[in-house]
């Protein structure tokens, strides 16, 4: 066995509707607080990496936004991202929960069906002496259907459930979980180690993921206008860090709020600006707890009509495969 099969790595892509718990379930096999979470759908927008790393592994995590039917240019590119994760992907995880509906969005779910019926059981073949030998031979993803959320439902419907994935994808492996209540994770966790391909790592073994703090800034902000405000507010908002100072002691930050709208700007910014001052605070702390350093956080709105259809605007935010 060649040195780089002592070693294993892979890209584990992490799909699925929205709401279904794929950011919660990231971060609990992470181990770290990647992607935010909130109950609104639409929450994740990027495909945002975490990197695990053992002595003798690496998983690559990709968090995807929800498939959905776009309808702007913005979901035009959140379902680019979606669909570019079944292509890099070494280990596939379709997400689904105990109320989800199957038919939703059928059409990306046929092309995981495709990708699972074309997967080959890992077993050694000729002039391979283990099974990690034949991992590395894979051509196409395993492909593992999560079921989620399972706290919420009573065994009976779990059996149900499980019957009928099994039926859906009868070549994938399927693991009942609760991400939230971290029930399942650290079975699923060990079924992916093991599924990994064998190879070097792709990157650092010190790195947690390929984002800036930056990013995470900008996440952390938008998770709490997600939490502070309802409708279309949150949908129509994009923000980004305009500076980024660490003086050592202290990080200063100064953050612009992009709305479409001049009526949406008076709501998120709100009498006396109570609304605007209510995100700052809730968005420090936890800037603060993720850069484990004090921060002085400056927030402004400013309006980008229809910056949410702009092919050239969206690029400028980074919504781009490119």
């Amino acid at each position: 066995m060649t040195q780089s099969c002592n070693h294993k790595s892979g890209f584990v892509n992490i799909v699925g509707n929205p709401n279904v718990g794929k950011s919660t379930l990231m971060n609990a096999l992470v181990g770290e607080r990647l992607s935010i979470i909130t109950s609104k759908a639409q929450t994740t927008r990027h495909r945002i990496m975490g990197i695990v790393n053992g002595e003798d592994f690496q998983m690559v995590y990709s968090d995807t936004p929800g498939v959905l039917s776009p309808n702007y240019r913005l979901q035009e590119k959140m379902l680019e991202f979606s669909r570019s994760a079944l292509v890099d992907a070494d280990v596939l995880l379709y997400v689904t929960e105990v109320q989800d509906n199957p038919e939703r969005n059928a059409d990306f779910l046929d092309k995981v069906k495709k990708i699972c019926a074309a997967s080959k059981s890992v077993s050694p073949k000729d002039g391979l002496s283990s099974v990690s030998e034949a991992v590395c031979q894979r051509a196409t993803p395993a492909v593992f259907l999560v079921i989620n959320k399972i706290d919420l439902t009573t065994q009976d419907t779990l059996e149900r459930l499980v019957d009928f994935w099994h039926a859906q994808l009868p070549e994938a492996e399927i693991f009942p979980i609760s991400a939230q209540e971290r029930f399942g994770v650290a079975q699923l966790f060990d079924a992916i180690k093991d599924a990994l391909p064998a190879g070097p790592p792709f990157f650092p073994k010190d790195q947690l993921t390929d984002k800036s703090e930056r990013f995470f800034v900008n996440e952390i902000i938008r998770e709490k206008i997600l939490q502070n405000y309802d409708k279309e507010i949150p949908y129509s908002v994009e923000v980004e860090v305009e500076s980024f100072k660490d003086e050592g002691s202290i990080v200063h930050i100064c953050a612009i709020i992009y709305c479409e709208r001049d009526s949406q700007k008076g709501i998120l910014i709100g009498k006396a600006g109570s609304a605007l001052k209510r995100v700052g605070s809730q968005a420090r702390k936890d800037i603060e707890d993720f850069l484990q350093k004090q921060v002085f956080l400056q927030l402004f709105v400013k309006v980008d009509r229809d910056w949410r259809s702009s092919t050239s605007r969206l690029k400028h935010y980074g919504y781009d495969l490119s």
